[in-house]
């Protein structure tokens, strides 16, 4: 009782409101514009806010990033366009309800179950963090080193089907994770002469190149242009009525219980829970045959699931010290700036610290609906905003937000050398998330297991704890599974045509 009181004490603080103001209309700005991701806006957020007090910056990087789930729904229904990939399905029944003048319903219901399904995750981060951090205490060098791979190895297992991809990226990121001093005896590695290096790739620079920059530059590159023009304009009736709100009640339970499981996940995110929970729903139902063609259901399932996934994602970050998603990654690096490290020891040196976050969090959520509620008119009118007067703006922020972290040029050189490596991934086909994630925890699976064998020297240590052969396994086959069960689908289908 007496970290929550100390939890919710520290909110008292006028600065924190200021922060959780600023934070929730940058992510709904930032979810209601096509192709500038939570992920990206809390990168370029967090170079801000690493001069402020630890609890301060915390609330603008997870009111961003709660704000964004809200106002990434209305590209999603107005224009067919994904503000987020957490809003992917929401466009499956959002533009075809917009297409028969029922905007304003499908807006209205998507603010009122994303709430539902925030506070449903919060609740999994109250509740299952602690005990889930309590049992993670009992880990050793060789148990942290087996998490932090099956971390890895999941991010790389979900990486869009792509899994060779998906172990290039993590690769390179274990390699660039290596630059800087040994964690043990304090050499420095791969600087090349460059004293800048020494303390390792500065994290903030790495992360607003790699989804900032890389961004911009995608979308210069393919000239991709936002159609204003097209937007449903006649948004109709605004709050559901008693039938729709009934309609509701279901697919909400559905995806907000998916969500909340799949959000404990590291690297499940927003995205596959809403598509799980769509499909689920559409199921379910007594007409499924409606689900594609403007069911209010097929908006309530994914939107209430994508949010879900927010309190899972925080709980798997601050229980195990693994990042459940790519936002989370960022906000991980910046908690490492600031002198907390994600993990079961943060649970013990500050117990306060969990209710504060899902305090800020239910804030955020109730601030965010009601934002949302208000009809959004503003919010709207930034769909005819063309993406090209964006851009500058946004490529001077990233700038100003490296340069202030340790007042670098170095550092706002290298951002851009990462934007330049985030375009190649991106024009490849290769997803950025795995780099980050070897990046950050490439040192604290090398420290931990050279801890291990300093312990005891011999090969076999790896497997003397039947915790870490249990996640090794699981590692194994999160990369194993998916190429073996697309080749007895094809060998299947083969078989099916020569038949």
């Amino acid at each position: 009782m007496n970290g929550f009181a100390e939890g919710i004490t520290a909110l008292l603080d006028p600065t924190i409101a200021l922060c959780l103001l600023v934070g929730i209309l940058i992510g709904t700005l930032v979810g209601a514009v096509p192709g500038i991701t939570a992920a990206m806006a809390v990168a370029l957020a967090a170079g801000f806010t690493l001069t402020l007090e630890p609890l301060q910056g915390l609330a603008v990087l997870l009111s961003i990033f709660v704000a964004a789930q809200f106002g990434d729904r209305v590209p999603s229904i107005l224009i067919n366009t994904p503000g987020t990939p957490a809003s992917i399905a929401t466009t499956f029944d959002g533009f075809p309800m917009a297409k028969q003048g029922r905007a304003g319903v499908a807006l209205t219901s998507s603010a009122i179950v994303s709430a539902v399904g925030s506070l449903v995750g919060i609740l999994i981060l109250v509740f299952a963090a602690q005990p889930l951090a309590g049992f993670a205490l009992q880990f050793g060098p060789i148990e942290m080193f087996a998490l932090v791979v099956f971390g890895l190895t999941i991010m790389i297992g979900v990486s869009g089907g792509k899994i060779s991809k998906g172990l290039i990226s993590g690769a390179i990121g274990l390699l660039l994770g290596a630059i800087g001093r040994d964690p043990i005896t304090g050499d420095q590695r791969f600087t090349f002469g460059i004293n800048d290096l020494s303390s390792g790739i500065p994290f903030i620079a790495a992360i607003i190149g790699l989804f900032g920059i890389a961004e911009i530059l995608n979308q210069i590159v393919t000239k991709r242009q936002q159609h204003g023009s097209g937007a449903i304009s006649q948004l109709g009736r605004w709050f559901p009525n008693k039938a729709e709100r009934r309609a509701l009640a279901k697919p909400t339970a559905i995806g907000s219980a998916i969500g909340a499981v799949v959000g404990v996940v590291p690297a499940a995110g927003g995205d596959i829970a809403g598509i799980i929970a769509w499909d689920q729903a559409r199921r379910s139902s007594k007409h499924p045959e409606k689900f594609g063609k403007g069911a209010i259901e097929g908006v309530a399932a994914p939107d209430s699931a994508s949010t879900a996934t927010m309190g899972g994602s925080v709980t798997t970050t601050l229980a195990l010290g693994v990042p459940g998603d790519s936002v989370m990654a960022v906000m991980m690096g910046s908690m490492i700036i600031w002198g907390l490290q994600p993990g079961p020891s943060l649970f013990v040196n500050q117990p306060d610290l969990v209710f504060s976050l899902a305090s800020i969090m239910i804030i955020a959520t109730v601030a965010s609906l009601a934002l949302s509620l208000v009809r959004m008119k503003g919010v709207v009118k930034l769909l005819d905003l063309p993406h090209h007067y964006l851009w500058p703006i946004v490529i001077v922020f990233c700038m100003v937000g490296t340069y202030a972290v340790q007042n670098s040029v170095f550092d706002v050189v290298l951002m851009l050398v990462f934007g330049v490596i985030g375009l190649g991934l991106r024009r490849g086909g290769i997803p950025a998330g795995p780099m980050v994630l070897g990046l950050i925890l490439g040192p604290l699976a090398e420290s931990n297991l050279r801890r291990a064998l300093v312990i005891d020297p011999t090969p076999g240590v790896v497997f003397s704890s039947p915790i870490a052969i249990v996640l090794l396994t699981i590692s194994v086959l999160a990369v194993a599974i998916p190429p073996i069960r697309r080749a007895l689908k094809g060998r299947k289908n083969r078989a099916s045509i020569a038949e």
